[in-house]
């Protein structure tokens, strides 16, 4: 039997194939880095990114066993961006999760554990980025992307 969906605290951005699941406390640049993903992919730095969910997502299992993530139904293609306010995007309805980043990661460190970059979320293994306060979250995730197995091209 599939698990319910959850609703959780966090955006997310789909960079090719699969979400980058980005968790945080408020006011730590959930939004921002989603918006800067999007922009690196304007600019050809890492594969087609788009809006999946700013603020409110939603998880589920998908029916082969992996995380999905949905934004909440009244936030869709909404991303709320600090001095501009609420903006329309296109987004994604759905998307399978292929990383998590998480802001304000009291275990970030300079060269982490490898137990660190691995992060069991609904019983699927994915991969995972911890991000000190006070760091930019963008060249990390880019890193990842672009020197790691990282993210395909393919869209669900």
């Amino acid at each position: 039997m599939i698990a319910p969906q959850t609703s959780i605290h966090a955006s997310a951005v789909l960079v090719g194939d699969r979400a980058v699941l980005i968790r945080g406390p408020s006011g730590s640049g959930k939004s921002r880095l989603v918006f800067d993903l999007i922009l690196a992919a304007q600019a050809r730095q890492i594969p087609e990114a788009m809006l999946v969910a700013d603020d409110r997502a939603f998880l589920d299992l998908t029916d082969d066993g992996r995380l999905r993530v949905r934004p909440a139904p009244e936030l869709i293609g909404l991303l709320e961006i600090r001095g501009l306010g609420i903006r329309r995007l296109d987004c994604a309805t759905a998307a399978i999760v292929g990383l998590v980043v998480d802001l304000g990661a009291l275990d970030a460190a300079r060269l982490p554990d490898e137990e660190a970059l691995q992060i069991r979320l609904r019983d699927v293994e994915l991969p995972r980025i911890p991000v000190g306060s006070g760091f930019s979250p963008l060249p990390l995730v880019v890193a990842y992307l672009t020197t790691a197995a990282g993210i395909s091209s393919q869209r669900l």
